[in-house]
């Protein structure tokens, strides 16, 4: 859970709210914010694929808070850039190390689950994420209010981050010596996984322009700014307990189900955001996204575990990795397209249309077939 508030809940995520602050005084275009986001994504993706190497020496508890503290430190340094090319290096760095330790961390939950069956461990797991979201947001807020500047936003969610690496760093706990290399075992993917990985990819790319600009959406349009301060949270709130809410769903209708479901809510709320620009709308939107695009990545690990058999490390890379590229091409399009037609409206309406592709795609997978 901790890992998850520090590696998302805050070096991924705090971006948003400190973006329309940064981007008003360092002058940065949509594109070039969109392209900073992407930077970031593709750490994640290069993270990710590092993660799948088949040997890396030393514990997974040496990798997870290694890296997590290197994650930590890369968000409060990006307080310290000043162009366009350090914004985009230390971003990636972040993006890296994030997702090494997330990949790691995944892999210890999931092999923990497999071992009791206790699938609230992976709602407590993925909750950290909202509970990261939401408190960074609160503080944040407040320090605004007390007229902190960007730079000093970011050394504050840094602070934080490093804070939590600690906590991670002192409660977990060491491995057996049998299992302290980071050894690949063999594994095979079944029938169905590369539809997931498409899906997987296509639901990333999606939620990713509405969490990306949903802050600086409000802050741009007059009637909606009063929001500005709230809708992050309200979006990190909808996050916490929405894993547990869809594991529940998956218990009654199975996971192939729920996660279409799922992704056919996320898709609503995308483009809610640009359908109905109120006060009442980007509610709506923000509740719809924070309730899903999680809950999204916790059970397509479920359904990914459900369709390989073996070592579980690289299917959950590979699903990671294929987030990633989703996540690559979704602020950098967004964020272009806004600048040639100068609005929101048409890169979301595409975003949204491909998380209902996706839904289709897993909606139909059985898992009942051998």
């Amino acid at each position: 859970m901790l890992t998850m508030a520090a590696a998302l809940g805050i070096d991924r995520f705090i971006y948003t709210p400190i973006l329309p602050i940064m981007a008003e005084a360092e002058r940065l275009s949509a594109t070039e914010a969109g392209l900073i986001a992407s930077a970031n994504f593709l750490g994640y993706l290069v993270g990710a694929l590092v993660a799948a190497i088949s040997r890396l020496s030393g514990s997974r508890r040496g990798w997870l808070v290694g890296m997590l503290a290197l994650s930590a430190l890369s968000t409060g340094v990006t307080g310290l850039a000043s162009s366009l090319p350090s914004f985009l290096l230390v971003r990636f760095a972040g993006g890296a190390a994030g997702a090494v330790a997330i990949v790691i961390a995944i892999s210890l939950v999931v092999d923990a689950v497999g071992a009791t069956g206790r699938n609230s461990l992976i709602a407590l797991h993925f909750g950290g994420v909202g509970v990261g979201i939401a408190t960074s947001a609160a503080v944040l807020s407040g320090l605004v209010l007390g007229g902190a500047g960007w730079r000093s936003l970011w050394m504050a969610a840094g602070s934080i981050s490093v804070l939590l690496s600690a906590l991670v760093a002192l409660l977990t706990a060491t491995e057996p010596a049998g299992k302290q290399a980071l050894v690949s075992r063999n594994y095979k993917l079944l029938p169905g996984f590369k539809s997931l990985l498409v899906a997987n990819a296509l639901a990333s790319f999606g939620y990713v322009m509405t969490a990306t600009f949903l802050v600086a959406m409000v802050r741009h349009q007059p009637e909606l700014r009063p929001l500005e301060a709230w809708i992050w949270i309200v979006f990190g709130l909808a996050t916490a307990p929405s894993v547990a809410a869809w594991i529940w769903i998956a218990s009654r209708k199975g996971i192939p189900r729920a996660l279409a479901l799922a992704y056919l809510v996320e898709a609503t709320g995308v483009a809610l955001s640009v359908l109905w620009p109120t006060q009442q709308g980007m509610l709506i939107a923000a509740v719809f996204v924070g309730a899903t695009f999680i809950a999204n990545t916790a059970l397509g690990m479920m359904l990914a575990r459900a369709l390989c058999s073996g070592d579980l490390r690289k299917p959950v890379a590979l699903m990671t990795a294929a987030f990633g590229v989703g996540q690559i091409a979704g602020p950098a399009f967004a964020g272009a397209l806004h600048d040639a037609l100068g609005s929101f409206l048409f890169p979301s309406l595409i975003a949204a249309t491909g998380v209902l592709i996706g839904a289709a795609l897993v909606g139909r997978l059985d898992l009942t077939r051998p």
